[in-house]
């Protein structure tokens, strides 16, 4: 089995721009976005949306 860093599809941890700590996991392809992801999303311990964005 292949391990994560040759994989299509990895797992990739998206840490809060807010400080908190808070973390999503979420799956990213490589060959449709090789830069690192940045998303808004809801952070429950700021209680609003901010970015997070792809830590590795």
């Amino acid at each position: 089995m292949a391990g994560n860093s040759k994989q299509l599809r990895p797992l990739v941890k998206m840490r809060s721009a807010a400080g908190t700590g808070y973390a999503y996991y979420t799956r990213k392809n490589r060959r449709h976005s090789p830069e690192r992801l940045v998303l808004r999303k809801y952070d429950p311990m700021a209680r609003a949306h901010v970015e997070f964005k792809e830590s590795r």
